[in-house]
């Protein structure tokens, strides 16, 4: 089953995501913020107040919004990431 486990905020509307098997990398999500759901996180700074969720294992929002990790690992396969990419260094 995919999980994401890490993520951190990086700018805009993109978001380090690191997941099980080890694919990591920045998804750039300024695209997948649509329905009503998502409206209030087109504000950034509502955006940024992501966590990883222990019960879905992804992206979810305060306000009951979330990503598929499925979703999220497919814009990293588009972007052709390979397992264990260093991480963003804080």
């Amino acid at each position: 089953m995919l999980e994401v486990v890490k993520a951190r905020y990086h700018d805009g509307y993109c978001v380090w995501v690191e997941f099980n098997d080890g694919v990591a990398g920045l998804v750039d999500l300024s695209d997948a913020l649509w329905g009503p759901v998502f409206d209030t996180l087109k504000d950034v700074e509502r955006f940024k107040q992501f966590e990883v969720s222990a019960v879905l294992h992804t992206l979810a929002w305060e306000n009951g919004a979330d990503l598929a990790p499925e979703s999220l690992y497919s814009r990293l396969a588009k972007q052709d990431v390979q397992p264990n990419t260093p991480s963003l260094r804080e």
